[in-house]
């Protein structure tokens, strides 16, 4: 067993700069920095210092009519170009978004609903080999996100061509591959039903279809991808259910073209300031194996298991978050048993 331990600091830094111009709207800047410490047991080390740099522009302005529109344009470290995406919200018509793939439109939304005192199950510091459901969110797309009407909004998302991102102005891009474009749809509907105590409900569905084109030496099959939960908050206790699939409709590979998730977790706010959780991943593929027969393969090559503990503190501008992660056959790698433990100090201002 692999044993991780990370320590981070991150000092997130609020408005950097703000720029503004007559009748042109406003840009503000805002950024952060990380600084992570990484020891390992068993494995080699190196350097064990990281330190990452980001930061975001986000423009907003308004039209004679009423409706808003604002940009947001995020760079990693170094200043490296992330993605971007401008939302147009038309009053009572909705919201139409069109964004360069950073995973936060279609079925990308709902990839993990549940709830937690810091970060994912999967993703506070330990690579686990999770798939998640993306849809077009991963592509440069378009979506349209309706008027909240009874406590139900729903999305339609396109991607003309399913896999492409960061294309700039007057250009065109193709991955030119069998892959062409791709839909997801999404509902998310809070029934309170007029009633107090169901104010904290939610119920969330969505589902994705990526088109396959026919190059006739290697045919496949259309991909899909859906999920669907429910998380619920009463008083001080949030829990949550969710489960995925998806096919990938590799029909020509030698196995793995379906997944199957369930996720559950439950947080627990001690008081304003103190938080803690626990959530679990489990995920199961099957596929065709190399003689062509359909098989659910067994339980430590064919199931991946992902636990995390978590406690988050804070006092005024700082946050201390910590996450205990355990991972059975990670990365698909059957008697692959990693753990991780993961310090993170932040500092707001």
């Amino acid at each position: 067993m692999n044993k991780l331990t990370k320590v981070g600091c991150s000092a997130l830094c609020g408005s950097l700069a703000a720029i503004s111009a007559a009748n042109a709207g406003e840009l503000t800047v805002t950024g952060g920095a990380d600084m992570t410490w990484v020891s390992k047991s068993g494995a080699v080390t190196g350097n064990p210092i990281g330190i990452g740099s980001n930061f975001s522009l986000k423009g907003s302005g308004e039209l004679d009519n009423g409706w808003t529109y604002d940009l947001t344009i995020a760079n990693t470290n170094a200043g490296a170009f992330s993605a971007a995406n401008i939302g147009i919200t038309m009053g009572g018509l909705g919201k139409l978004n069109i964004n360069q793939g950073d995973s936060g439109n279609g079925i990308a939304a709902f990839d993990d609903k549940m709830p937690t005192a810091w970060e994912e199950t999967w993703g506070a510091g330990l690579s686990t080999g999770v798939r998640l459901p993306l849809g077009s969110g991963a592509s440069t797309n378009i979506q349209y996100t309706t008027p909240t009407m009874v406590g139900t909004t729903m999305t339609f998302t396109v991607a003309p061509d399913y896999g492409s991102s960061d294309t700039a102005d007057k250009t065109t891009a193709s991955t030119e591959d069998e892959i062409g474009k791709s839909y997801d749809a999404t509902i998310n509907i809070n029934p309170t039903l007029g009633t107090e105590i169901l104010t904290g409900l939610n119920i969330f569905v969505g589902g994705a279809v990526i088109d396959r084109v026919n190059n006739g030496t290697d045919p496949e099959e259309d991909a899909y991808e859906a999920v669907g939960g429910i998380t619920f908050d009463l008083g001080p206790i949030s829990i949550g259910s969710q489960v995925t699939g998806e096919f990938t409709g590799d029909e020509q590979a030698a196995d793995n073209i379906a997944y199957k998730s369930h996720a559950y977790g439950v947080a627990f706010n001690v008081n304003d300031d103190l938080s803690v959780s626990y959530g679990k991943w489990e995920q199961r593929k099957a596929g065709y194996g190399a003689t062509g027969e359909y098989n659910q393969g067994g339980e430590n090559d064919k199931l991946l298991s992902v636990s995390s503990w978590q406690a988050a503190y804070t006092m005024g501008g700082a946050s201390i978050r910590i996450a205990e992660i355990k991972a059975d056959n990670a990365n698909w790698s059957a008697g692959t048993n990693t753990e991780a433990t993961v310090v993170s100090l932040g500092l707001a201002f």
